[in-house]
């Protein structure tokens, strides 16, 4: 009996951005310096596959430095973590290797600035996710102010409205952060905007092909983690820009074949956490059930990386 067809358009970029993989080989490479176990506060990524290969490789992950012993290496997550942190591990003579990726670093350094300068600070972002926590961290109590959606836009109210900037999560909706950021900018016109937008290019990037694919897709699927927020968006984006149907999956393992009835056309991403092998491994689950067409939709190409931290290179 002959085979159902189903044509899949394959997103790219997709998958792991220059963070996430400068987070990785770090804990790699910190392994590979100082020997098994190394601890990490966090998950380095949000990804459950990445934490596990990595446990299996010796790492550790724990919720607070205070789980770590003081004579073993620490990694802080690709995240970025509040300034207590760090003070933390010194204090206590610990060796720690920062992960942050360095486009939050960036919103760290924008944060601080506006803070030196006096101007209130307003951070869009979701309430909880780690970027957030450690972008607040930043600066003492009640120096940022947490805005989430437009109705806490036309809520704010600052002490002073021409002295007011703001700064973003990297991993947002750039649809819904445009919107929020409007209401800002009507409300106070004089406010600081980021020199460069603080979205970074890997959520934009991974976006933007969804957009240009979803229309048309009767099932989108975005392989990454619940935690995830760049792989949430992208589900979002998704079904705001023309898929019948938008899912996040953590891999193929996850998959209700029944969402795949009458379907013909199939979208599929990846979150900038999530590793290539997942893709495939969807791909590998289709081709068993069905006769597929794979299509790529390419809206990019990204070339960025970046450097490890110095303290990997030094001697031991």
């Amino acid at each position: 009996m002959a085979r159902r067809k189903l044509e899949i358009r394959l997103a790219a970029p997709r998958g792991f951005c220059a963070g996430v993989d400068r987070a990785i080989q770090i804990v790699e490479e910190a392994l590979e310096k100082w020997g098994a176990p190394v601890y990490v506060r966090h998950e380095i990524v949000h990804n459950q596959h990445v934490v596990s290969r990595l446990e299996g490789l010796g790492a550790v992950f724990v919720d607070e430095l205070d789980e770590c012993p003081p004579d073993r290496p620490v990694v802080f997550s690709a995240h970025g973590v509040p300034k207590a942190v760090p003070a933390e591990a010194e204090r206590r003579d610990m060796v720690y290797v920062d992960a942050t990726c360095p486009l939050v670093s960036k919103v760290h350094v924008e944060a601080e600035r506006h803070h030196k300068a006096g101007r209130e600070i307003v951070l869009i972002g979701h309430a909880g996710h780690p970027e957030v926590i450690g972008t607040m961290g930043q600066l003492p109590d009640g120096a940022i102010t947490l805005i989430e959606t437009e109705d806490d836009a036309r809520a704010f109210d600052p002490k002073d409205a021409a002295n007011v900037a703001f700064v973003t999560q990297t991993t947002l909706s750039v649809d819904d952060t445009a919107s929020i950021v409007a209401i800002l900018q009507e409300r106070f016109p004089d406010i600081t905007a980021p020199h460069k937008e603080d979205i970074c290019y890997a959520t934009t990037n991974r976006q933007e092909a969804v957009k240009a694919m979803a229309k048309g897709c009767d099932l989108f699927l975005v392989i990454g983690a619940e935690t995830s927020s760049n792989s949430k968006r992208l589900v979002e984006v998704a079904k705001r820009a023309g898929a019948k149907d938008s899912r996040l999956v953590a891999s193929a393992n996850n998959v209700d074949w029944d969402w795949f009835e009458g379907v013909e056309t199939l979208g599929l991403t990846a979150g900038a956490s999530a590793p290539e092998d997942l893709v495939q491994g969807l791909i590998a689950a289709c081709r068993a059930r069905f006769d597929i067409e794979v299509k790529p939709v390419t809206t990019a190409t990204e070339t960025v990386t970046f450097k490890l931290p110095r303290v990997l290179a030094a001697e031991v």
